[in-house]
């Protein structure tokens, strides 16, 4: 199996712009999800598709992967896809399964990689799975830069949202808090396929792109971490996860 990881990552975040050469411990926050993703042993290569050459740049310098892309894109999906042929073009290899990792996960483990594609080695039905992690606080739940899921009983996904679902406003002491973490892998056919999907209105009143697998009718398997991950989105978060890192025993392997 041809199984490669594709981290999307671009300056112009409208939340945080430049988040991607953010330092954490040192080391710019595109660069550990890099490292740490290709620690996997799952994949056979790891790459940072992005359209801004200065991280073009830094991956050369650290030894990193890098594909360009275009500057034209609005989804991480999309860029992953042009990224995924142009490097089936440069190989001459056809991929079988992309990992898209979003840049903004730096506290990411390999074995969440790896956890993350085996549902899809073991049941050729999959097409595409997620993470999800328990949060451990209203305030997280709460927070609208976490996209929230609720899953039935076979950890298939039923709904994602920015807001905390399912409610507690019924008086409920205790509801699953779940979180998805952005490691997805897509069947490389898969991939191509969702980004010729028509657009949904839950899909962008969410905006939650996953929603649109599911307003098609199809399939979004969850598959639980116990694994303690914060994504980027502000400086605030940045400051969490430098202090979190602290010590971090992946970090000293590659963070020199």
């Amino acid at each position: 199996m041809n199984i490669i990881a594709i981290i999307p990552a671009r300056m112009g975040s409208s939340r945080y712009p430049g988040k991607p050469l953010a330092l954490i411990h040192g080391t710019p926050m595109v660069g550990h999800v890099a490292f740490r993703t290709a620690m996997s042993g799952i994949l056979s290569d790891t790459y940072v598709a992005t359209c801004d050459e200065i991280i073009e740049n830094y991956c050369r310098d650290a030894g990193l992967k890098c594909v360009m892309t275009g500057d034209h894109h609005v989804r991480c999906s999309t860029r992953t896809a042009e990224a995924l042929l142009k490097i089936e073009e440069q190989t001459g290899k056809k991929v079988d399964t992309v990992v898209m990792v979003q840049g903004d996960e730096p506290m990411i483990t390999p074995d969440m990689i790896d956890a993350a594609v085996k549902p899809m080695l073991d049941d050729p039905s999959i097409n595409v799975v997620n993470l999800m992690a328990e949060m451990e606080t209203v305030e997280e739940f709460e927070d609208p830069n976490e996209v929230k899921v609720v899953v039935d009983c076979h950890n298939d996904a039923l709904y994602f949202s920015r807001e905390p679902i399912p409610s507690r406003k019924k008086g409920a002491d205790k509801v699953p808090m779940r979180k998805q973490v952005c490691i997805i892998p897509f069947r490389r056919d898969y991939l191509i396929r969702f980004n010729e999907m028509r657009e949904m209105p839950l899909e962008i009143y969410e905006s939650v792109d996953m929603m649109r697998i599911l307003e098609h009718g199809e399939k979004v398997r969850m598959v639980p971490t116990d694994k303690r991950t914060f994504s980027v989105d502000t400086p605030e978060d940045l400051a969490r996860v430098t202090r979190l890192m602290e010590g971090d025993t992946l970090m000293q392997e590659y963070g020199k």
